[in-house]
């Protein structure tokens, strides 16, 4: 996510899951979850775009939260004051962007801020799937 506000800085913004869901046939009611550690896997989405940014003289900061990504986006935003929110969509397709797309979707819905969604391109085409 990249935020824009006053002061002429750029915010990189990555949200890390908190738990993590354990894979298991059960018939449970709620799926077991582990707390989700930080990692430099985590963190590398951050540092990449940190690179990019240095590159092209763009001065920018980086943020790193754990929760639900949509709610994680606009609470940040609402916090910085941010003129707009750039989110990308993936492209997964229609069956995968069902989960996929929901971030993007969901601070479409919940902020009240402006959005401007990217569109990357389509993976499954990539792949050699149909989309």
């Amino acid at each position: 996510m990249n935020t824009s506000h006053e002061g002429g800085t750029d915010d990189r913004l990555h949200v890390a899951p908190r738990v993590v869901a354990i894979p298991c046939v059960s018939f449970a009611k709620a799926t077991p979850t582990i707390p989700h550690k930080l990692t430099e896997h985590d963190r590398k989405p951050l540092h990449e775009a940190l690179e990019i940014a240095e590159r092209r003289g763009i001065v920018v900061e980086t943020e790193l939260l754990q929760g639900n990504p949509a709610y994680e986006i606009v609470t940040y935003a609402d916090t910085i004051d941010a003129d707009l929110i750039v989110v990308g969509s993936c492209g997964h397709g229609a069956v995968a962007s069902a989960a996929i797309g929901s971030v993007s979707r969901g601070v479409l819905l919940e902020s009240r801020r402006p959005v401007l969604v990217v569109r990357g391109p389509n993976v499954a085409a990539e792949a050699g799937v149909p989309a």
